[in-house]
C-alpha cells in the first residue's frame, strides 16, 4: 500500500478499490489545525460554492427587492431533488423576481432523487431549467442582475456584475488574490471555482463564525451588513436542510442530525464543505472561531466521500456517538447483493496530521 491517505472498499477479504482522500481543517482566524492528503489541492468547488454565490446574490437586496423569504434564501445554496416543494418554490420565486422561465440560462436533466427520476422516466417526462438542481441559484442570479439593473440576458457570463461580485465574494473569504481562485463553467452554465481545499474550508469556517459574530455584534449594536448577511445565509441552510437537498439525501440528514450546529454543502466530483459553529469541542480541537472542513476524494465517488467525511467527524469527536451513528448506518454501508447479502465493507488508511 502507498503512503496516501485511503478509504478502502473490500469484497470478502480483497481490497476492489482505494480512493484517495484530501482534507483540509480550519478555524476562521485561518489557523491551520489538521489535514489529510493534500490540503493544498487545487479543488473544483462545484456546487459546494452554492452558499457563497447566495452569500453574493444577497448582497445585492434581492431579500428586500423581491421578497425572498428564508427557504428561498436557503434553496438558492441548495442542490435540490426537484420534488415538489422545490419545484414550486422555484416557481414562486419566478414569479416574486418578475421573470420566467424562459429566462434562466440553465438547463433540465435527470432529478438527483432516483425516486422522482423514476417517475420522470415512466411518464416520458423531459424536465426543463426549473427543475435543474441550481434552478434557485439561476433565480436568484436573474434577481440580483435585476436589482443592479445590469440586464437579465447574459447573467451567467464571467464579465456579467452579478458574476463580478460573486468572485470578489470568493477572494474576500477565501483569503486569495484574484489569480490564486480557477474560474471554469459548472453544469448549470454558471462559473464557479477552483481553490485550495484549506482555503475552501476557511470560507465555510467563516460562515459558521458570523452567527456567533453577529449575535455578539448585535448585542453591541454594530453588527455590519456583511456579517448578517453571512449570518443569515447560514440560518437558512441549518433552518431548511430539506431546501438544501431532500429527502434520501445526506446534506439534508445531516444538517437535520446536528440541529443547527454545522451546515454542510455537497459539490460534484466527490467536494464537501462543512461549517460549525463555536463549541467546545471545536475549542478542544484548537479553534478560535467556527471551524471548517473541506474533502475531497481524488477520483469523485460520492459514496467513499460520506464516509470519509463521517469518519473525520469522528476522529474529530464532532457530535455524539447518538448523532453520527445513523448517519454512518445510512451512508457508510457496503450495498448488499441481490440475495441481500452483504459481501464487503469499508476501511480507513487515513492519519488525521495535527499541525502546530
Amino acid at each position: 500500500m502507498d503512503s496516501h491517505d485511503l478509504v478502502l472498499n473490500w469484497r470478502g477479504d480483497v481490497i476492489e478499490n482505494s480512493h484517495i482522500v484530501h482534507a483540509a481543517i480550519v478555524d476562521s482566524n485561518n489557523k491551520f489545525l489538521y489535514s489529510m492528503g493534500d490540503p493544498s489541492r487545487l479543488t473544483l468547488a462545484r456546487s459546494a460554492a452554492k452558499p457563497f454565490q447566495a452569500l453574493a446574490i444577497l448582497e445585492t437586496g434581492v431579500a428586500e427587492n423581491f421578497g425572498f423569504d428564508e427557504a428561498d434564501i436557503a434553496l438558492m445554496c441548495g442542490s435540490h431533488n426537484s420534488e415538489d416543494k422545490h419545484v414550486s418554490r422555484v416557481m414562486n420565486m419566478l414569479g416574486k423576481v418578475g421573470v420566467t422561465e424562459q429566462d434562466m440560462n440553465c438547463g433540465g436533466h435527470p432529478a438527483l432523487s432516483k425516486k422522482i427520476n423514476n417517475g420522470w422516466t415512466k411518464t416520458d417526462f423531459v424536465p426543463t431549467a426549473m427543475y435543474s438542481n441550481c434552478s434557485a441559484k439561476h433565480v436568484g442570479m436573474l434577481a440580483a442582475a435585476k436589482s443592479l439593473d445590469a440586464g437579465i440576458g447574459n447573467y451567467q457570463d464571467p464579465r456579467h456584475p452579478v458574476q463580478l461580485r460573486i468572485k470578489r465574494i470568493h477572494e474576500e473569504l477565501s483569503d486569495l488574490k484574484p489569480e490564486e481562485i480557477r474560474w471554469v463553467v459548472d453544469g448549470c452554465n454558471a462559473p464557479s471555482p477552483a481553490l485550495p481545499l484549506q482555503n475552501l474550508a476557511l470560507m465555510f469556517a467563516g460562515l459558521a463564525h458570523a452567527v456567533d459574530q453577529n449575535d455578539e455584534e448585535s448585542r453591541q449594536h454594530a453588527s455590519s451588513q456583511s456579517t448578517r448577511n453571512k449570518a443569515q445565509i447560514y440560518h437558512a441552510m441549518a433552518h431548511h436542510p430539506d431546501m438544501i437537498a431532500g429527502d434520501s439525501r445526506f446534506c439534508t440528514d445531516l444538517m437535520r442530525a446536528y440541529d443547527g450546529a454545522l451546515v454542510g454543502k455537497l459539490g460534484a466530483e466527490g467536494c464537501y464543505g462543512i461549517g460549525i459553529r463555536d463549541c467546545e469541542a471545536t475549542r478542544r480541537l484548537g479553534a478560535q472561531g467556527g471551524l471548517g472542513i473541506a474533502i475531497k476524494i481524488e477520483d469523485g465517488n460520492i459514496d467513499i466521500l460520506y464516509a470519509a467525511l463521517m469518519d473525520t467527524l469522528t476522529r474529530l469527536d464532532l457530535g455524539s456517538e447518538e448523532i453520527r451513528r445513523p448517519l454512518k448506518e445510512t451512508y457508510c454501508t457496503m450495498p448488499k447483493n441481490t440475495m441481500g447479502v452483504a459481501t464487503g465493507h469499508i476501511s480507513f488508511e487515513m492519519e488525521l496530521k495535527k499541525h502546530e
